[in-house]
């Protein structure tokens, strides 16, 4: 069955397939974008998991995934990875608009095809790289492609986290390669290829090595890399899985550009950015403050998901899109292939997104 096509006027019908983290996230940032949903199924083979979503969000457990497919106009699929590719292939082909959270795949040639199968579908199409909305990030890239920032000259991103096999996140899952697909590079750091892409622009070339302390097979849990811009810049990330919970996920950035200094520390989205300039001039930009000053950057709004219901609303492209997770996951995988290489140079392919 195929439900009606949504309108400007009318909710957008939103299911969910997988009820764990990143689901429930994407629920309260959906009810405090205050786009015009009706929740509608959630899927999830622990039922006692979908449960407890379903009783928070408002959603209905379905028995299985078609259920909540026939049943919506649009799905979130929060899965562990290995089913995304499946999941985006099924909900193309029944007309469903999709949000796919990161990463896409455990290969570039797989996140390929799910944009192509969702560009030939017709459908919007989203993807969890939500830091692209970020307001810290955003300053920051304004900052640094001022003209009187000079060029980018050299970039030193570093992001930690306790492993999220336990605490909080209690992704069990992102032990097993067989779900998951790699460890701390791929599941967690792709956001921040795609923030160095974001910020500094187009990656050609890297140098990775990687190491594994907790043992679990195939997931690395240390990365360290080198990388070469387009435009110049070189720069370095360091990717961490640790032990310590009081380090629940923290990054810093640093950015020097020819005549301005900018920093990012502190919160992903509310900063502070602290910028310095040649001339001695010095700024601090967090919270309202910061938040008031990228508003205007903005095509659509702030918030991810709202701007994915009014983009399948309005019948307009959603952005990130797949094809920007792609860029991401050609950098990701040129990562891996140094690091077998035992670090060797990797030229990574430049696409157009």
């Amino acid at each position: 069955m195929t439900p009606p096509a949504p309108t400007p006027s009318s909710p957008l019908r939103i299911g969910f397939l997988g009820a764990g983290l990143i689901a429930t996230y994407h629920s309260k940032s959906l009810r405090h974008s205050g786009a015009p949903v009706e929740r509608r199924g959630v899927y999830d083979p622990d039922t006692a998991r979908a449960e407890a979503f379903a009783a928070a969000s408002g959603h209905t457990v379905y028995a299985t995934e078609d259920d909540v497919l026939e049943d919506c106009d649009a799905v979130y699929i929060c899965t562990w990875t290995n089913e995304h590719p499946r999941l985006l292939a099924k909900a193309a082909a029944m007309g469903r608009h999709v949000f796919c959270e990161k990463p896409l795949a455990f290969t570039t040639a797989e996140a390929v095809a799910m944009a192509e199968a969702a560009d030939a579908a017709g459908i919007t199409h989203q993807v969890g790289l939500v830091l692209r909305r970020s307001p810290a990030y955003l300053w920051a890239r304004h900052l640094v492609t001022a003209p009187e920032a000079g060029r980018v000259m050299a970039v030193v991103f570093r992001d930690d986290q306790f492993i999220p096999i336990q605490g909080h996140y209690a992704s069990t899952w992102r032990a097993d390669r067989n779900l998951v697909g790699a460890g701390t590079l791929l599941e967690h750091s792709i956001h921040d290829v795609d923030m160095l892409r974001f910020v500094v622009g187009d990656v050609v070339a890297v140098s990775a090595n990687t190491a594994n302390f907790h043992g679990h097979d195939g997931i690395e849990d240390v990365c360290t890399a080198s990388l070469r811009f387009a435009g110049g810049a070189t720069g370095t990330l360091t990717s961490v899985w640790h032990d310590n919970l009081a380090r629940p996920s923290l990054r810093r950035v640093e950015i020097f550009g020819e005549r301005r200094h900018v920093v990012i520390e502190g919160n992903d989205w509310f900063g502070p950015v602290a910028w310095i300039d040649h001339d001695g001039t010095a700024g601090s930009l967090e919270g309202d403050a910061l938040v008031d000053a990228v508003t205007p950057m903005y095509d659509d709004e702030e918030n991810p998901d709202g701007a994915f219901v009014r983009a399948v609303l309005e019948g307009r492209p959603a952005t990130p899109d797949l094809w920007t997770a792609v860029e991401a996951h050609r950098i990701v995988d040129a990562m891996y292939a140094s690091a077998a290489e035992g670090g060797a140079a990797v030229a990574v392919e430049v696409g157009q997104q």
